[in-house]
């Protein structure tokens, strides 16, 4: 349900962008770390079986968009009633009708695309090499390594992101949270009989 007056709504999702630029890097980086995870797992047991792969990540990339949906919502549904319980107990009114009210039943729906969407979009981003494994293979080049790649390449700019957020050197961060992937790779690695 839109609200009726939406620059009012922009101005509650204007303050309440820095939440949904936290669930989207959040489980953006739970989406990639996964994905490596698993990729990463294929390459180092030797799995050569590129359909079942592409088929388990996609099960993992799609788990990860209905998690990050529903809890996401779920969880600022219920905090955006209690601060709307609150705000109405205080005013001794209902503010069903107001522009609060109704940004309380709306941004959770925001909050949630963008907690959802972005490992679904991050980790399709990271399988291309494996939607295309015939095309790499017959240029020489491993689909998996090629994913793997990609995967690095995304928690590098997740990194990036983080840092020009924090108004911090953007390379630090950037190489920081490649750093985390790379422990990733290491201690799946370590394992791997």
């Amino acid at each position: 349900m839109l609200p009726e007056k939406p620059i009012h709504l922009m101005l509650h999702v204007f303050r309440a962008r820095g939440i949904m630029r936290r669930y989207a890097i959040t489980n953006g980086f739970d989406g990639v770390l996964t994905i490596l995870g698993m990729l990463t797992g294929f390459y180092f047991s030797d799995f050569h079986d590129l359909p079942v792969a592409l088929s388990a990540c996609m099960g993992a990339a799609i788990a990860l968009f209905i998690s990050g949906l529903s809890s996401a919502y779920l969880s600022e549904k219920a905090e955006r009633t209690l601060e709307l319980k609150h705000l109405e107990q205080a005013l001794a009114r209902n503010l069903d009708s107001s522009d609060y009210g109704q940004a309380s039943r709306f941004l959770p729906l925001l909050v949630a695309f963008s907690n959802g969407f972005s490992p679904l979009i991050l980790s399709l981003f990271i399988l291309l090499p494996l939607f295309f494994a015939d095309n790499l293979m017959a240029l020489g080049l491993s689909p998996l390594l090629s994913a793997i790649g990609l995967a690095f390449v995304c928690i590098f700019l997740l990194g990036v992101l983080l840092g020009k957020i924090s108004q911090t050197f953007w390379l630090w961060a950037g190489i920081r949270a490649l750093l985390l992937a790379l422990v990733t790779v290491a201690i799946i690695s370590f394992f791997e009989i």
